[in-house]
């Protein structure tokens, strides 16, 4: 009988040893990390942070200034309740002491700087899709923010989502690279869909998640459940805005204001004094690429 299980015994361990292979923590790439060591353009990364709504998670919780991230505000999740950091300029408690290349890891392939992977609540899998020199504008104007003092409380989750080695395995299945855009689309949906889909990370709550907690690309925008299981966000496919223009939608990312005159609540709230901050071309675009549809 051992002589029997033996050989499957060696392939378990081989299988064991491969997965830990696979799913060890990488970093950015070399010509990533060699374009993050360059001075970051803070005007420019002041416009980034507006898309990315880093304060939407970040901000210290008790209190509403959006410049103020010192995190600790608690985020429900269905695996259990996480804690956004501090990621101010503070040097003990933020990202004061954070090199570029720390910063690129964090945010494009979900990194820490202990080398440990970083659960999806930082919405890397849409952050990847951000360019070097946007990463690297963002990361120079976080800098200039108040610095502030504190640390969030700790994450703790419960067996097996403790275990952070095992995210690397959940990479591998969400984290690969979307479908080249389909030709002829125009400049206009082309820097929508970078916008929608990288830095400003739509799909990350308007998207149906499987039990892992992971999104299909074919899936994205087509509605789901909010991760705090408290109502539904809708789908931003062309049929679940058939009532809405595009000059609709840009207004709504504008003022809030929708097309019956309601305004946007809850986490949308948070959205809009966001993206009411961009250039207008930059909501027009967002609005061309949601209204004509993702391929």
């Amino acid at each position: 009988m051992r002589r029997a299980l033996a050989p499957f015994a060696a392939l378990a361990v081989l299988v064991a040893i491969g997965l830990w292979f696979a799913s060890a923590p990488r970093g950015v790439d070399a010509t990533t990390a060699a374009e993050m060591a360059k001075p970051g353009d803070v005007e420019a990364g002041r416009v980034v942070f507006a898309v990315a709504g880093c304060e939407s998670c970040h901000v210290s919780a008790g209190q509403s200034d959006p410049l103020r991230l010192g995190g600790g505000t608690p985020m429900a999740t269905p695996f259990g309740t996480i804690y956004p950091p501090n990621i101010s300029p503070d040097r003990n408690n933020g990202i004061g002491g954070w090199t570029p290349l720390e910063f690129a890891d964090a945010i494009l392939t979900g990194v820490s700087r202990r080398g440990e992977h970083l659960y999806p609540a930082l919405p890397y899998p849409s952050y990847r899709l951000m360019t070097t020199k946007d990463a690297r504008d963002l990361f120079a104007y976080l800098l200039t923010l108040p610095p502030v003092a504190g640390k969030a409380p700790p994450t703790s989750l419960a067996f097996p989502f403790s275990i952070r080695r095992g995210i690397g395995l959940w990479k591998l299945l969400y984290t690969q690279a979307p479908p080249a855009p389909p030709a002829g689309r125009s400049a206009a949906w082309s820097l929508g869909r970078y916008l929608v889909e990288g830095p400003g990370h739509c799909g990350e709550c308007h998207s149906p998640r499987d039990m892992l907690g992971g999104v299909a690309w074919g899936n994205r925008l087509k509605g789901g459940a909010l991760p705090d299981g408290k109502g539904k966000a809708p789908a931003l496919t062309p049929a679940g805005l058939k009532d809405w223009s595009k000059d609709d939608i840009a207004e709504a990312l504008s003022s809030g204001f929708t097309p019956t005159g309601d305004t946007l609540g809850g986490a949308m709230a948070a959205v809009v004094r966001n993206t009411a901050q961009l250039p207008g071309e930059y909501r027009s675009a967002m609005a061309e690429y949601l209204k004509a549809g993702r391929e």
